[in-house]
């Protein structure tokens, strides 16, 4: 299929509340939407990456000069034939793989409307709603963060993720187990600890988590197989595993227990299709982890995690956990049984607002063939 014409929209959106990580606190959330012509379809793509290297090198604006300066001109005027012969033809481009997966998604919501089947469908998945949780982010003290939980339990979430840092963690964690005994919780530590620091975060391994997020540096894999040797919870990469390939190290060295796929971080959707398959094969459990989507990555990530392997709750969230007003007409809302509807439309499955994009966008920048 060739590539007639895309057109970036750098977009920034005021969050519902504000979101803090160990790397920081937000409270609007910046993104790239890519608009890809081809053939008299229109497809739609999202790079994750944010405003600051926080949880990446790569921000909105590194994502905007790799593909208007390198990554553009090896597809417009090109035919594409799928995924793969994309990834083939940006091989040259080392990293940014924000940057390569916005575009690859709008190439996947093309291939789905030319073959009139949802992603799902393409994507050989199992299942029509998916199990999801909430992922909080660090309050301004460990009674906000009881309230919190209170409030997305409320709403009917089951799995719920706190954020953690030093001198915000044991006691955090404590806090919410002890208001909520038999909930499925998790914790995420976004590479704050080095592995000596982790020691810190051992009585954690008392408080019957389902994991144990990426405690250690984000090019770490060695140490995540030290540390995790010292606690029988299991460990899950994220920020660790860039490629298929890094996760065959993780598999390999015994790093982790759980993967978190996120199409953004390793470079597409076709990469997190094959870094399921490598670990459903192994028998290693996945989940899809998020980065605050608009309605356009919330759809892919709901769209991967209808595979096999998936079988941990994602970080999906209902449309209104981040965005009052959204860039697509559709809202995702959570079911009773604390999973989301996966789309069935063609391609992507929703409806792009592009008056809502134009009202988000701080630029714009288009080519053609």
């Amino acid at each position: 299929m060739k590539i007639d014409k895309v057109t970036l929209f750098p977009v920034k959106m005021p969050l519902v509340a504000h979101f803090e990580t160990s790397f920081g606190r937000i409270y609007d959330r910046e993104c790239v939407l890519l608009q890809v012509e081809s053939e008299g379809l229109v497809g739609w793509g999202e790079c994750v990456a944010d405003a600051d290297p926080g949880y990446s090198y790569e921000t909105t604006g590194t994502v905007m000069h790799i593909l208007k300066d390198f990554l553009l001109p090896l597809v417009v005027g090109r035919n594409i034939t799928d995924a793969a012969d994309y990834q083939n033809r940006i091989s040259s481009i080392r990293g940014h793989h924000f940057a390569k997966a916005g575009f690859e998604m709008a190439l996947w919501d093309l291939m789905g409307q030319r073959e009139g089947k949802s992603l799902s469908q393409l994507f050989g998945g199992i299942r029509d709603k998916v199990e999801v949780g909430v992922s909080i982010g660090i309050q301004d003290s460990t009674a906000e963060l009881v309230k919190r939980v209170d409030e997305f339990t409320a709403l009917g979430y089951k799995r719920i993720k706190i954020k953690i840092k030093p001198g915000r963690d044991i006691s955090e964690a404590e806090a919410v187990r002890k208001a909520y005994p038999n909930i499925k919780l998790q914790v995420d530590a976004n590479s704050a600890y080095t592995l000596d620091m982790a020691k810190s975060l051992l009585p954690l391994d008392e408080m019957n988590l389902l994991l144990i997020e990426q405690p250690l540096f984000d090019d770490d894999i060695w140490d995540h197989r030290l540390f995790q040797k010292q606690l029988k919870t299991a460990i899950c990469l994220d920020e660790s595993v860039i490629s298929p390939r890094h996760a065959r190290y993780a598999i390999e060295m015994e790093a982790c227990k759980v993967i978190n796929i996120k199409p953004g971080r390793v470079g597409g959707l076709s990469q997190g299709i094959e870094i399921a398959q490598m670990c459903h094969k192994i028998g290693m459990p996945v989940w899809c982890g998020g980065s605050l989507e608009t309605g356009i990555g919330r759809a892919t990530n709901l769209a991967i995690a209808t595979l096999p392997g998936f079988t941990m709750p994602g970080d999906i969230s209902a449309s209104d956990r981040y965005y009052k007003q959204d860039v697509t007409h559709d809202r995702f809302t959570l079911n009773a049984d604390s999973t989301i509807t996966v789309p069935t439309a063609p391609g992507i499955g929703v409806t792009v607002d592009e008056a809502a994009v134009k009202e988000f966008s701080f630029g714009e920048y288009q080519t053609s063939a």
